[in-house]
């Protein structure tokens, strides 16, 4: 089975992945026009926020 992965981007969303494929980024800005997908509303927002990851295996 695949490693399932959130991927918080510096100043954006969280990318989950399964394996090396981005599923699906979500919202964090709260901003979004398309919650809780990412819209891209993070950049006119200025959002501020650290990367981190969190893997999750199986």
């Amino acid at each position: 089975m695949d490693k399932v992965e959130f991927e918080f981007v510096k100043d954006g969303p969280i990318l989950v992945k399964r394996g090396e494929k981005v599923e699906f980024a979500l919202c964090r800005c709260g901003h979004s026009t398309k919650k809780p997908f990412c819209s891209g509303a993070h950049i006119a927002a200025k959002f501020n926020a650290e990367a981190s990851k969190l893997e999750i295996k199986e």
